[in-house]
């Protein structure tokens, strides 16, 4: 997340260490710096100017001047203000009213509104513990419907189903009798994107407005749109009056200007961020976090929080009695743990949030465990027998063509796979016998065998 603009600022910054004080002149070239950073991570002008001001105004005050470390307090002047761009930490949704609560999605085509919803219900349904029913006015973008559709059965959430040639408007107002008719909580409302913004879509959007009468209105916006992002905010507000914004795509945002630039254009809250595909990839936003993670400092705090959100306390709790026990670490219980990771975006996604170089280690250890490498060693666990999995040893060479066959790859990846598995079951002896200090002992300070480059 926000990669390009974390390198340009770590660059900024460095500048700065080692010198005994700050002045006027040798902070010039450091906030020159971190202005091109912010322009070409397409912040929007207004907002760099803004920011950059703020930030002389404080880094030439009594602060850094009085400090023995000015590089270190120049970074957190850096932190404070960007928090303040990014506004206050989000609470999420505001469902005080009397149920259904409407929450009406606009924004551009493309932006991720379908998936957001689906993802927006899961989340109330699983945190707030409230009835969603989600509908879909986007008539025009082939499939649309029918992906609302198998996203609301896959997450257990309520679906209105469309009859050929109904309009939009209709939808909408059907949606909402369904709603209440059924008791519903949350009544989500998805509506048609375009590829730019024109005037037929914003009045079809505020025609859906008027007849549901919606309590959160959110622009769904793509975090790597840059000025795009900026522009189609400021036009959805002026036609919606927004009630609050969710980032999506955040995870493959190298740049991150639009985190910076929509909250201050529209005055409006960022409540989410849209931070992988898969359904339960959706978070609070909290612009300290956020801030940190743009500084290289790291989002321990989201990491926790993920960690005890996603993984299965009583499968985590079995292996670590079955280790205790002096039992063998066996591919099921190496595939468990994959599948662990992969609910929770892979070995990258978390590793991200760690601060300093240790972020900088999720790009090579991402390679191991990670998206079709991570399926295609799942499937090679998946196509061995029950034997197989319990005593990897008795997997000789007719075994190994057979496994290979079976999950579409080469007898050479299977070999990969009982290697790195080998590894990781003489680390889980060793974390058997001394703890976490013996399978540090046995790692020698690297990560995990498989997990690192």
């Amino acid at each position: 997340m926000f990669d390009t603009l974390t390198e340009r600022l770590a660059g900024a910054v460095e500048a700065l260490r080692g010198r005994g004080r700050v002045t006027e002149e040798n902070i010039g070239e450091t906030l020159r710096q971190v202005r091109m950073a912010l322009i070409e991570a397409d912040a929007a002008v207004p907002v760099v100017k803004a920011f950059v001001d703020a930030v002389k105004v404080r880094a030439l005050g009594a602060e850094v001047q009085k400090s023995l470390t000015p590089g270190q307090v120049f970074i957190k002047i850096l932190h404070d203000e960007l928090v303040k761009v990014m506004g206050e930490p989000a609470q999420g949704l505001s469902l005080r009213a009397e149920p259904p609560v409407v929450v009406l999605l606009a924004g551009l085509q493309g932006a991720g509104k379908t998936t957001t919803a689906a993802k927006l219900a899961r989340l109330l349904m699983g945190e707030r513990k409230k009835r969603v029913l989600l509908a879909s006015t986007d008539i025009y973008r082939p499939a649309a419907i029918t992906q609302l559709e198998q996203l609301s059965h896959q997450i257990g959430a309520g679906f209105v189903t469309v009859a050929p040639g109904e309009t939009p408007l209709a939808i909408a107002a059907r949606s909402l009798a369904e709603a209440r008719r059924g008791v519903y909580d949350v009544l989500i409302v998805d509506t048609a994107g375009r590829l730019h913004i024109d005037q037929a879509m914003m009045d079809e959007v505020q025609a859906i407005d008027a007849l549901v009468k919606p309590h959160e209105r959110l622009f769904i916006v793509d975090s790597m749109a840059g000025q795009d992002a900026v522009n189609a905010a400021r036009a959805f507000n002026a036609a919606l009056d927004l009630t609050g914004i969710i980032l999506t795509k955040a995870d493959g945002d190298a740049r991150g200007g639009a985190a910076l630039s929509v909250r201050q254009v529209t005055g409006k809250p960022i409540l989410y961020l849209g931070v992988g595909e898969k359904v339960e990839a959706l978070e609070l936003f909290h612009p300290e976090r956020v801030a940190s993670r743009i500084l290289g400092m790291g989002d321990v705090l989201s990491l926790v929080e993920q960690v005890q959100r996603d993984v299965d306390r009583d499968k985590a709790a079995g292996l670590a009695a079955k280790l205790a026990k002096g039992k063998g670490f066996d591919f099921n219980d190496l595939r468990e743990q994959m599948l662990q990771l992969e609910k929770m975006g892979g070995v990258g996604a978390l590793l991200e949030k760690l601060p300093g170089k240790l972020s900088q280690a999720a790009a090579q250890a991402s390679g191991q465990f990670e998206g079709r490498q991570a399926k295609r060693q799942i499937a090679m666990i998946n196509s061995m027998t029950r034997e197989e999995r319990k005593k990897p040893m008795v997997i000789d060479g007719s075994r190994k063509r057979r496994i290979a066959n079976g999950a579409g790859v080469q007898v050479q990846d299977v070999n990969r796979l009982l290697r790195q598995f080998l590894q990781m079951q003489k680390a889980m002896k060793q974390f058997s016998k001394g703890g976490v200090r013996g399978l540090m002992r046995s790692l020698g300070g690297r990560l995990p065998p498989g997990f690192g480059p």
